[in-house]
């Protein structure tokens, strides 16, 4: 059996010591993101959409470096939303921000109804770099 190693970045353990969940688990090279959310340190969600869904983005950039990757390392990404017709719009653009260069990563949106008081939540799967 493959042991787990659970990876968590620093100053960021409300919603994982909360719910009893990982941030992420290295598994050989791969790693897999639990969905994060655009928390603020306490865990509470941030109001504003546009600075939510920034927020989820600092908050995987956070885990990723923790686990010594960044999003050139990311070869999946599941997305949730709420409201998907009218989100992408703010979406998009942070999106774009941390997935600038072609080959982009495989992506999947999914609309959802409930995100536990969220609006927006993304995870990945990463291929670690051969130092990590």
């Amino acid at each position: 059996m493959t042991q787990r190693n659970a990876i968590f970045p620093a100053n960021r353990h409300a919603l994982y010591e909360a719910h009893g969940y990982s941030a992420a688990v290295r598994s050989g090279d791969l790693l897999f993101v639990s969905g994060q959310v655009g928390s603020r340190q306490d865990g509470s969600p941030e109001p504003d959409f546009a600075l939510q869904v920034a927020l989820a983005f600092q908050n995987l950039e956070a885990v990723l470096t923790a686990a010594g990757a960044s999003f050139d390392d990311v070869i999946d990404v599941t997305t949730f939303h709420t409201d998907p017709d009218t989100q992408f719009g703010a979406i998009m653009p942070v999106k774009d921000k941390y997935f600038s260069a072609a080959p982009h990563p495989t992506w999947t949106a999914v609309g959802v109804n409930w995100l536990a008081g969220f609006d927006f939540e993304i995870k990945v799967i990463a291929r670690l770099p051969e130092a990590a």
